[in-house]
């Protein structure tokens, strides 16, 4: 089975299309950052290595130090796909991410975003 092209591109190339899209609807980076830190359990500094060594999508969530578990509680559609109804697993990881940013986007609250309970 050949692997979907997201793969292998790098998150570094898409990350700046993440912020541009939060800071078009009055978001910030600083936001962005923490819902990737939040999904991956990568530190802001973990992060920006990885931004800067260029790993790709299925390298960035295999070695994530901690998925959130939370992460499952992630409904909804992404591109028309239900989120929920993907199965293989870095596809799914990256359609949570897509899914937060849209949230994001769209002006729901952090709180929300990151599922925490009220």
């Amino acid at each position: 089975m050949t692997k979907h092209n997201i793969y292998t591109m790098s998150v570094a190339s898409v990350y700046p299309l993440y912020v541009t899209k939060a800071e078009r609807k009055g978001r910030t980076k600083t936001e962005v950052d923490e819902i990737i830190c939040w999904l991956t359990g990568y530190s802001p500094e973990g992060l920006l290595e990885q931004l800067e060594k260029q790993t790709d999508f299925e390298t960035f969530f295999a070695n994530a130090p901690r998925l959130n578990p939370s992460r499952a509680l992630i409904k909804g559609a992404v591109c028309g796909v239900r989120v929920e109804d993907i199965e293989e697993p870095t596809m799914k990881e990256i359609r949570y991410l897509d899914k937060l940013i849209d949230e994001l986007a769209k002006g729901k609250a952090m709180d929300k975003i990151l599922r925490k309970e009220n």
